[in-house]
């Protein structure tokens, strides 16, 4: 598979959102789970789309899409820490240091394209974008298959270690807080 890492600009929005038009958790959250908090399960899944649609449009791009051919695969949120208030609320996530960091926060790949690579190459992407923005590090919130057999959306600490991530913080054992600094 020959993918292609794009930002996520208000032109490739249809993309997006052929990518995310499922009725399972990810059709409810739009990715504004890490904006809003559990209350993202409160609201109509129209008005996180629409929501997330605005912070699209609004720019810079909130994250990278995967590409294989004209479909769109895979989807990594990456965006200013600061951006994420319930990431900036949680107490098992919470700030290690005054670093100024981009968070990689959220993950969803197409299913028949899992277990892929497309994560791995949608990290990657995150670093590059990442460093030609001049960012010192980025972080990630990743489960720790040592310590729980859940499946998860914001990747697995294996895949981040492999690409050079390190862990900065651990305040609860499944849930490392992993940085790359650049």
């Amino acid at each position: 598979m020959d993918l292609v890492i794009r930002p996520l600009t208000p032109d490739l929005w249809p993309d997006f959102e052929d990518l995310f038009d499922t009725e399972g958790a990810v059709g409810r959250c739009w990715c504004m789970y890490w904006r809003i908090g559990a209350e993202y399960r409160k609201r109509p899944s129209v008005a996180n789309r629409d929501d997330f649609h605005a912070i699209v449009d609004q720019g810079p791009p909130p994250g990278l899409l995967a590409f294989d051919g004209d479909t769109a695969v895979g989807w990594c949120q990456l965006t200013p820490r600061g951006a994420l208030s319930r990431l900036e609320r949680s107490k098992t996530l919470r700030t290690v240091d005054e670093t100024p960091v981009w968070a990689i926060s959220c993950f969803y790949i197409r299913k028949g394209y899992r277990r892929q690579g497309v994560a791995t190459a949608l990290i990657e992407g995150a670093l590059d974008a990442a460093r030609e923005a001049g960012v010192v590090a980025v972080e990630a919130y990743p489960l720790d298959t040592d310590f729980t057999p859940s499946s998860s959306h914001t990747g697995y600490a294996t895949t981040f270690a492999r690409l050079g991530f390190e862990t900065v913080a651990r305040h609860t054992p499944p849930r490392p807080i992993m940085r790359y600094v650049f």
